[in-house]
């Protein structure tokens, strides 16, 4: 392994002014050569163990091993199952004698944990698929790295940008993101079945429902409710029809008497704002008078997924629920009206079946008692007329009773079929919808529950490892999962939602660890802790520049300003946070994850730097190369372009010699000259110089 000095400097150098310390590290920012790591993707950047061994003779002393592959390998996409247990002693051995540390970044194929699949749909299996390859990857780490982070890519769910309540400047209330100009208004929102995972409808913002419009009372009066006890009813509280007071769950709509129609009016989506409240105080409500979630009260309300719920702050019902609530409570409401429809007379039908059964017996002994040539006097005249004619059915010219009660019954028979039938598939549809809306859940919700679990089970898995690690004496810090901000257009890309998932995840290893496995709380958070951190990508949070919105009275210098001062401030918050396990320097100009070079593109990658070592960060620091290995000479070439923004230049001062042309032999800038090279450098320089006694095999003496 090749290392270098920053001693030297070059005109060339945008830094070239910029003093360095003898360790290799800037004065004002700490981190140097030693310090910035480099990823390697597998199959991609490096296809097997000795591409690896060829990376690490670059010189750098930390590099990242991941995996662009997910589920079964193919070329160009690896996955940690097709390195076996010599390769990954191969290279464990080859870190540990090149003295370089590894980190695992798992497949760039997971999108989060909540198992969203490309529809918006959820399943338990895609949520088992992303859980497994993340373990995959731990046992990776504890093989390859023995320790250290493995990196997750979030992504939770779709969201849109407008609505999220961080799309706001809280000091002015002013929007400052969305993801286009039309988003506050057209944005969609998906809610699912809890029972299924699968999408129940998309909101859309626009789009208005049709609502009846419930009976309330007018003011306040004392009263009853439906049992008759004594109730003060307030004003705007459902009541029926002869004022005694009603739960929400059952109110009944207002009727226009002028028009002989019941009232019918148009939601729109900051009713449902406002109706989501309602429900969300009612639900708490109802959980503080029912404290037992195994109260069979609970089935009859549409927030029985609250039964369990810790604490009324996990209590809520969003605007998009109570939009879909609406939609089933009207469906419900027709099918029940519906039911009421074919159902009515049936208890009329089955009396009269059976009057008519009785009439037929009656008829069938009498017709048999009476001679044929008598029969013909029971069809012009019948001594049973009376009942006949109550019944409908006298007989018709050339019929006998009998023939015509038959023909009743059988007409009968076939009504009360009809009417059962539509009416119990209609009670059916209504108790369907009932039920759904007591398992709706915005995708928010749902997925961040799933997404928890996952991420837990996650931890726990990295905690076993690094205690196996430990047991061995091989352990060099713990494995831990790091959740990375990834795209903007799913969940997990902000700071505040990084913050949820990793305090979300740690809570809920916490709570199996404690349920589960007998630790104490106390254990049992600190082992959340070690194990679930967070991952900052500097590219990606500058990718949030493109959906900024920009003030109209403010100059686009002074935007980009404003951009850059909120970009650092949240920086801070995640450091004083302490969540942040590793990070990803990258850079772009805050349209795409172009993975240029730090100090290529427009975030201030320096600026985060300083500001995570201010509040004592000490974790990796690794470049992800991605344009240079297109636009520059290699990978490699971007590592070094860090190196320099970071005060940290390799340089080299050549002398001509041999009979090589001194323009093959003098170098002075290293980075555009010794790489790339198929010969070693003549001279080494600084600290790193050998002693006199030593020779390099050509004989060369040392200078």
């Amino acid at each position: 392994m090749v290392e270098f000095s920053s001693g030297y400097y070059h005109p060339m150098d945008r830094d070239s002014g910029h003093s360095t310390t003898a360790d290799n590290s800037t004065s004002d920012v700490g981190v140097g050569v030693k310090d910035i790591g480099m990823s390697i993707p597998l199959g991609i950047a490096a296809p097997n163990v000795q591409g690896v061994a060829a990376k690490i003779r670059t010189g750098a002393r930390k590099f990242e091993l991941a995996f662009p592959g997910a589920g079964r390998a193919q070329r160009g996409t690896q996955t940690p199952g097709i390195y076996g247990k010599l390769q990954r002693q191969a290279l464990e051995e080859l870190g540990r004698s090149s003295n370089v540390d590894f980190t695992t970044h798992a497949s760039y194929g997971v999108m989060g944990l909540a198992g969203m699949d490309q529809q918006g749909n959820f399943s338990k299996q895609n949520k088992k698929f992303a859980v497994d390859e993340i373990k995959r990857a731990v046992e990776f780490a504890a093989d390859v790295a023995r320790g250290g982070n493995v990196v997750v890519h979030t992504g939770e769910f779709q969201r849109p940008v407008s609505e999220e309540s961080w799309a706001f400047d809280p000091a002015t209330g002013r929007r400052i993101f969305q993801s286009y100009g039309e988003e506050p208004e057209k944005a969609i929102i998906r809610v699912v079945d809890d029972r299924t995972g699968q999408v129940v409808t998309q909101v859309r913002k626009d789009q208005r429902v049709a609502r009846p419009i419930w009976h309330t009372s007018e003011s306040d009066y004392q009263g009853t409710d439906q049992d008759g006890n004594p109730r003060f009813i307030k004003k705007g509280e459902y009541i029926d029809y002869e004022g005694r007071w009603m739960p929400p769950e059952q109110r009944i709509p207002d009727y226009d008497y002028d028009k002989g129609t019941f009232k019918v009016h148009y939601l729109e989506w900051d009713d449902f704002v406002n109706e989501s409240q309602k429900f969300t105080v009612r639900a708490k409500e109802f959980w503080k008078e029912h404290p037992d979630p195994d109260d069979p009260a609970w089935q009859a309300v549409p927030w029985w997924r609250f039964k369990d719920a810790k604490s009324e702050d996990e209590i809520l019902v969003r605007p998009e629920e109570a939009y879909v609530l609406a939609t089933l409570e009207t469906n419900a409401a027709n099918s029940r009206g519906w039911a009421y429809y074919y159902g009515h007379g049936f208890d009329q039908d089955v009396d009269r079946l059976n009057k008519l059964k009785k009439s037929l017996s009656v008829f069938e002994k009498l017709e048999a008692a009476t001679p044929e040539e008598e029969k013909w006097k029971l069809i012009k005249t019948s001594p049973f007329g009376d009942e006949l004619t109550r019944m409908g059915l006298l007989p018709e010219e050339g019929k006998l009773p009998t023939i015509k009660i038959k023909e009743a019954i059988r007409s009968t028979e076939q009504k009360m079929k009809q009417g059962h039938e539509a009416s119990t598939s209609q009670w059916a549809q209504a108790k369907d919808a009932e039920e759904t809306m007591r398992h709706v859940k915005s995708s928010h919700t749902y997925a961040l529950g799933e997404s928890f679990g996952a991420y837990a089970e996650a931890g726990i898995s990295a905690m076993e490892q690094s205690n196996k690690l430990e047991k061995q004496g091989k352990l060099k810090e713990p494995i831990f999962v790091a959740m990375e901000n990834i795209f903007q257009e799913s969940y997990g890309s902000h700071p505040d939602e990084m913050i949820t998932l990793v305090e979300g995840a740690r809570e809920q290893m916490a709570d199996m660890l404690v349920k589960q496995r007998g630790y104490t709380q106390q254990q049992a958070q600190r082992e959340a802790e070690d194990h679930i951190k967070g991952h900052l990508d500097t590219g990606h949070l500058n990718i949030w520049r493109k959906f900024w919105v920009a003030d109209t009275k403010k100059s686009p210098e002074q935007n980009d300003a404003d951009f850059n001062k909120w970009l650092l401030k949240e920086t801070e918050r995640l450091a004083k946070k302490n969540i942040i396990g590793s990070v990803h320097l990258a850079d772009n100009y805050g349209y795409q994850d172009d993975h240029l070079s730090p100090g290529e593109g427009n975030c201030p990658v320096k600026e985060m730097v300083l500001i995570l070592r201010k509040h004592g960060y000490k974790g990796q620091l690794i470049v992800e190369p991605g344009a240079d290995a297109t636009t520059d000479l290699s990978d490699f070439h971007g590592l070094m372009k860090t190196w320099r923004l970071f005060g940290s230049s390799i340089y080299g001062v050549g002398l001509g010699g041999g009979t090589a042309p001194s323009r093959d032999r003098a170098w002075g800038q290293v980075q555009y000259s010794y790489f790339g090279r198929m010969e070693p450098p003549y001279f080494v320089f600084g600290k790193y110089s050998p002693s006199e006694d030593w020779t390099l095999w050509s004989g060369v003496p040392m200078e």
